[in-house]
């Protein structure tokens, strides 16, 4: 009997081909469910952001390697999101694959955005509010939670095309890391795929909206906690931005960045580069020839 057994990874024809089915799959999800498992998303990444917050307090480490070790820990989120299963607003926006290919409209992507943002905003704001009462906060002399203030009053006083660039690159990172991770074979393979694309991303300040969704309120949180404020060096005058307001219009901005990045710099380009083809056969009435049989007649000419 033949051995089917293989490590080597699934090549981006056949990543793109799954990316299309898991697509088809999120967008008509029942609804409940879909929202549950987002709500677990946003208070995964949520944990991200706290653990980001936590480590990269008085670290003692170079701007740097502070940054980079930041960006390591805050993996966190998306290692839970993907193995342990839930709806992330800005990996799904990789669902796009499956519309441009025609097997879901427009309506069906944007139930299935609505549905699981509203779920990340409720579970990152829950991990906000535990955080705020578990006091975590006051470590370090109250320098956890400085860290927290000064990270949400940095994001609110971003220019608008800082967020939009920022927001852009960040999810063209995130989306790339979960599109790695339908090349793996196993739970190693799928961890190791998403470390390096998210570390890049946080390590560089780029922006991703369901993280905001925990930064922005746990700084809103801290601004009325005085010992917090004297401890990040900041004066009331300096947090006028660190709002409501604030929140909203950074979470606008960051989306809209955000959804460029990953659907159409990652998803539109993939499904371009490897579904058009076919699609294009099919509507020829033509074949396109699988990944193998393209190899086999490759060596076929070059051994002539």
């Amino acid at each position: 009997m033949a051995n089917d057994v293989t490590l080597d990874a699934h090549p981006p024809l056949e990543m793109a081909e799954r990316m299309e089915d898991v697509g088809f799959k999120k967008a008509t999800m029942d609804p409940w469910s879909m929202f549950a498992l987002a709500v677990m998303a946003g208070a995964f990444i949520g944990l991200g952001a706290e653990f980001y917050t936590l480590v990269t307090t008085d670290s003692g480490l170079s701007f740097g390697m502070n940054r980079l070790l930041g960006g390591l820990v805050f993996c966190l989120g998306l290692i839970l999101v993907v193995i342990a299963g839930a709806e992330l607003f800005t990996g799904n926006n990789l669902i796009i694959m499956a519309w441009v290919a025609g097997k879901l409209t427009l309506g069906q992507v944007m139930r299935n955005w609505i549905i699981v943002y509203a779920g990340n905003l409720l579970g990152s704001l829950g991990v906000a509010v535990f955080m705020y009462f578990t006091r975590q906060w006051v470590f370090s002399d109250y320098h956890v939670g400085a860290t927290a203030l000064s990270i949400a009053n940095a994001k609110v006083n971003l220019p608008f095309s800082s967020a939009l660039s920022r927001g852009i690159l960040c999810n063209a990172l995130v989306c790339l890391a979960v599109w790695l991770t339908l090349s793996g074979r196993s739970v190693t393979d799928k961890i190791l795929a998403i470390l390096f694309p998210i570390t890049a991303f946080v390590a560089s300040g780029f922006e991703h909206s369901i993280a905001n969704m925990y930064f922005i309120p746990m700084g809103i949180l801290m601004k009325v906690e005085p010992e917090v404020v004297e401890a990040a060096g900041l004066v009331t005058a300096d947090l006028g931005q660190l709002n409501m307001h604030g929140f909203v219009n950074n979470l606008i901005v960051v989306t809209t960045g955000n959804i460029f990045g990953g659907g159409f710099l990652v998803a539109v380009v993939y499904w371009f580069i490897y579904r058009r083809p076919k699609v294009r056969a099919a509507k020829e009435g033509g074949r396109v020839p699988a990944p193998r049989e393209s190899l086999q007649a490759t060596a076929d000419k070059l051994s002539r």
